[in-house]
């Protein structure tokens, strides 16, 4: 015998299941599919040991049944997971499909749904009652729902195109009105009639003869002492006028020169 046929011969056979041990994890399935409880692998693999059936089993068949627990599940959740990414896959091939609707389901089963979701690049949203009608709707990515959608069935309520388009016009509408309520106190009536008038309000300020009729209009004096005013009005033009300041400043300056000729004399 060869060196490998030496090592399989002494190796312990593949530990088997027994037919209490399959009715028991079959029976744990269904009940607790059904709930909203999500235990991990290792949680499981305690509940089927065998000892709990029977006392004095060793630590390696303790390990033997716990390596066939995990393998059992396992594939389990993997025949799950292929069955869901087959339904999406066909999903996202169908052009003309926008969302798929998956029936009510247990949370694990859920989860599931939701991993392979997130890895075909799918919208997934949880709708329902929990333990009732609790499912799941994916969407494409290029047909996203919408905040009023998601409510809606949130709500339980039916979705489709006339819904959207009613929502659509009843918040235009609203906004149309609300626009109108806003800007109605900017316009002014054109028979308006005010409480009171400005004239008695500001009476201590303005007087009682402010009004139009009590307006008079300012005049020149015609006369100023015994001087006419018309005699006071410099008559000159513009150039007129700057040529007399020119001229009176050269005579000025002439004049002072002349003085300081006269205190200096001159040196021969």
């Amino acid at each position: 015998m060869d060196l490998l046929g030496s090592i399989l011969s002494s190796m312990d056979k593949p530990p088997t299941i027994s037919d209490e041990q399959k009715a028991l994890m079959k029976s744990w399935l269904k009940v607790n599919l059904s709930r909203r409880c999500l235990c991990d692998l290792l949680t499981l693999i305690k509940l089927f040991l065998p000892h709990r059936a029977k006392r004095g089993v060793s630590e390696a068949s303790k390990s033997r049944s716990r390596k066939v627990i995990a393998r059992t599940l396992q594939c389990f959740f993997l025949s799950s997971s292929i069955q869901v990414e087959g339904k999406i896959n066909k999903f996202l091939r169908d052009d003309d499909a926008k969302e798929y609707k998956f029936p009510p389901m247990d949370q694990i089963h859920r989860s599931i749904i939701h991993d392979v979701a997130e890895v075909a690049n799918v919208w997934a949203y949880s709708f329902g009652e929990e333990s009732v009608n609790r499912h799941i709707v994916v969407f494409k990515r290029e047909y996203a729902p919408s905040e009023d959608q998601l409510n809606a069935l949130r709500r339980g309520e039916e979705w489709n195109e006339e819904i959207a388009r009613r929502l659509i016009e009843e918040r235009e509408r609203r906004a149309k009105e609300e626009r109108e309520a806003a800007a109605k106190p900017r316009k002014r009536k054109d028979n308006f009639v005010p409480n009171s008038c400005y004239k008695d309000k500001y009476q201590h300020l303005i007087g009682k003869e402010a009004a139009l009729a009590a307006a008079r209009k300012t005049e020149a004096n015609s006369s100023y002492g015994c001087v006419p005013s018309e005699n006071k009005k410099d008559q000159r033009s513009i150039e007129q006028t700057l040529a007399d300041i020119r001229a009176k400043k050269r005579k000025l300056q002439t004049i002072k020169e002349s003085e300081h000729i006269d205190k200096c004399p001159n040196r021969t």
